[in-house]
């Protein structure tokens, strides 16, 4: 599954009709893409947030306690391998509203696939400063978003129309789940789960 990464990046209308047309099990596209590419930004993460520090605008850096680091960078590839699964499950499931039913393990490479810019994007993570995390994330988001939208139709054997309405639709399945993510922490941030920094 990893020889698709250049491809997808430089011609992703040639490789989408390569990766559609791979047969691979749920479990051999989690093998030998998703464990591999889910884990950039958990390991730059620690390591940026306990050698280096979060930079802040002009404030001296803040480091993380190497254990509370462990921990986030553990949940945090979790969260990014059941975020993979999730949203195939969610592709898959709106296949019938479509009409573009495809098996579970094409809507997974499909997410997968999508996700490539931002497990690229992790390694930023090494140096966690917030100006530089947001410049290359953005672009990076922007390139997800162009490979669902040329992907979809070729993944889900449609036309370009009906694949633009079935991308628009992950699309904001995509941006509600980010938002709960992001609630979820925030529950978890005030009630005792906050991070554990070092002077």
């Amino acid at each position: 599954m990893l020889s698709h990464l250049i491809g997808i990046l430089l011609n992703p209308s040639e490789e989408w009709k390569k990766i559609r047309d791979v047969e691979c099990t749920i479990g051999k596209c989690y093998c030998g893409y998703v464990f591999i590419m889910a884990a950039i930004a958990p390991i730059s993460g620690y390591f940026g947030t306990t050698r280096f520090g979060w930079e802040i605008g002009a404030r001296e850096a803040v480091k993380l306690s190497p254990d509370s680091a462990l921990v986030i960078a553990i949940a945090y590839y979790f969260v990014m391998l059941i975020g993979v699964f999730s949203m195939g499950l969610m592709i898959h499931w709106m296949g019938k509203t479509y009409n573009a039913e495809q098996n579970l393990s094409r809507c997974i490479r499909l997410a997968a696939f999508t996700a490539t810019p931002l497990f690229l994007v992790g390694i930023v993570e090494l140096f966690p400063i917030l100006w530089l995390n947001f410049v290359i994330g953005l672009p990076a988001l922007a390139l997800s978003v162009r490979l669902l939208y040329t992907g979809v139709p070729i993944m889900m054997e449609i036309d370009d129309d009906r694949g633009f309405l079935f991308s628009s639709s992950i699309l904001a399945v995509g941006m509600v789940a980010l938002i709960v993510m992001m609630v979820a922490m925030s529950i978890l941030w005030f009630n005792g789960f906050a991070p554990q920094f070092v002077d």
